[in-house]
C-alpha cells in the first residue's frame, strides 16, 4: 500500500507529528469497498435476515423466493440511502472548501430550515400531506433558503465571505424556525404530520419520487466535482484565489448551487438528517488529505455508505421495527462531532 505523508502547515506547529494518509487510488478502493459491503448488509438486514447468496440471486438467478422478495422490497430504501448519503456527503465537504470552515454542513446556508418551513407551510395552509408533494415543497424551500442567505451575505459591505455566509445562514434558519414553531403550536394536525418527516427516514421515497428527483441530483454532483478544484484555491484565501486566476464570486456561487441541488433533494427525498456533512468530510480528509478534488467525490462514497450504515443499525436495534436513521446519526454524529472539537489541531481548527 502506497502512503504519502500530508503537508503540514505552519499554524499546526512544528512540534506536531505529521501524518500519513492513504494515496487517492487506495482511498477509491477503501470508500468503494465499504460502500459496497454497506449495500449488501441493507439488502440483507431487517426484519427477515436473507442470507448474502440470496441477495445476489435477486438480481442474477431471480426465482421468487421470500427471501428474494425481501431483498427486493429493500432496494427503494438501499437507492434512497445511496443517493442522499452521497449529495449530503459532498454537500458538507463543498459547504466546508466554500466557507473556509470545517464545522460547516450543508445547514449552514439554511437549507434544512427553509425545507422544514415550506413543508410546514404546505401541510398547513394547502392540506398537502401526499409525499410527492412534500417533496417539491421542500425542494422549493431549500432554494428559497439559500437565495435569500446569500442575496443577504452578498448584500453585506464585505461581500458574500465566510463569516457573512455563516451569519446570513444563522438568520435564515432563526427565522424559519421561529415560524415553524409558532405554526405548529397552533396546528395540531400540522404537528402530527410534520413530526414524522423531520425524523428523516430513508422508507417514505418510492421509485416515482427518485426518478423525478435523480436530475438534481445528477446535476449537482456534477457541479460539485466540476468546482471541486477552485476550492483548493479558496482554501487559501480570496486574495490569494484571486491571485491564482480563480473568480472567487463564480466559484461560491457555483458550489452554492451545488448545495442547493444536493442538499435540498436529499432533504426532500428524506428529511432533514444531521452530521452526515459534517463528519464525512472529516473522515475523508483523514484519508487523502487536503485536496478538495478527492475529498468530494470521495465524500459521496463515504456518505452513502454512512447512511446505509446508520439506516442498517436502526433496523437491528429496533427489529422488528425502524428506528429512523435520523435518530442515529445523530446519536453517532454527535460524538464524532465532539471528537473533532477535541481534535481541532489535527483537523487544522
Amino acid at each position: 500500500m502506497t502512503i504519502t505523508p500530508a503537508p503540514t502547515t505552519p499554524a499546526q506547529g512544528s512540534g506536531q507529528r505529521r501524518r500519513a494518509h492513504l494515496s487517492p487510488a487506495w482511498a477509491v478502493v477503501v470508500c468503494l469497498g465499504v460502500l459496497i459491503a454497506a449495500a449488501a448488509l441493507s439488502l440483507a438486514l431487517g426484519a427477515r435476515v436473507v442470507p448474502l447468496d440470496a441477495v445476489w440471486g435477486a438480481f442474477f438467478r431471480p426465482d421468487g423466493s421470500t427471501d428474494q422478495v425481501a431483498v427486493l422490497s429493500r432496494v427503494p430504501t438501499t437507492v434512497t440511502g445511496l443517493l442522499v448519503g452521497g449529495a449530503l456527503g459532498m454537500g458538507g465537504a463543498l459547504m466546508q472548501g466554500m466557507a473556509r470552515n470545517p464545522l460547516a454542513d450543508p445547514g449552514l446556508l439554511g437549507v434544512n430550515a427553509g425545507a422544514a418551513l415550506f413543508v410546514v407551510l404546505g401541510m398547513s395552509l394547502l392540506g398537502w400531506q401526499a409525499p410527492l408533494a412534500i417533496v417539491w415543497c421542500a425542494l422549493a424551500g431549500a432554494a428559497v433558503a439559500v437565495v435569500l442567505g446569500y442575496g443577504a451575505a452578498a448584500a453585506s459591505p464585505g461581500g458574500a465571505t465566510p463569516v457573512t455566509l455563516a451569519l446570513a445562514g444563522a438568520a435564515v434558519t432563526a427565522i424559519a424556525g421561529s415560524v415553524i414553531t409558532g405554526i405548529l403550536i397552533v396546528d395540531q394536525s400540522t404537528l402530527n404530520s410534520y413530526r414524522f418527516w423531520q425524523l428523516g427516514s430513508l422508507t417514505a421515497a418510492s421509485f416515482s419520487t427518485l426518478a423525478q428527483l435523480s436530475g438534481f441530483l445528477a446535476v449537482g454532483a456534477l457541479l460539485a466535482v466540476a468546482c471541486s478544484g477552485r476550492m483548493n484555491a479558496l482554501a487559501l484565501g480570496d486574495d490569494v484565489a484571486r491571485g491564482l486566476g480563480v473568480r472567487v464570486g463564480t466559484a461560491r456561487v457555483t458550489a452554492v448551487i451545488s448545495v442547493v441541488l444536493l442538499c435540498g433533494a436529499a432533504t426532500a427525498l428524506a428529511g432533514p438528517i444531521g452530521f452526515v456533512g459534517l463528519a464525512v468530510p472529516h473522515a475523508v480528509r483523514f484519508l487523502v488529505g487536503s485536496d478538495y478534488r478527492w475529498i468530494v467525490p470521495l465524500s459521496a462514497a463515504a456518505g452513502a455508505a454512512f447512511l446505509l450504515i446508520c439506516d442498517v443499525i436502526g433496523r437491528i436495534v429496533a427489529r422488528p421495527g425502524v428506528l429512523e436513521v435520523g435518530i442515529v446519526t445523530g446519536l453517532i454524529g454527535a460524538p464524532v462531532f465532539i471528537v473533532l472539537l477535541r481534535r481541532r489541531k489535527a483537523i487544522g481548527l
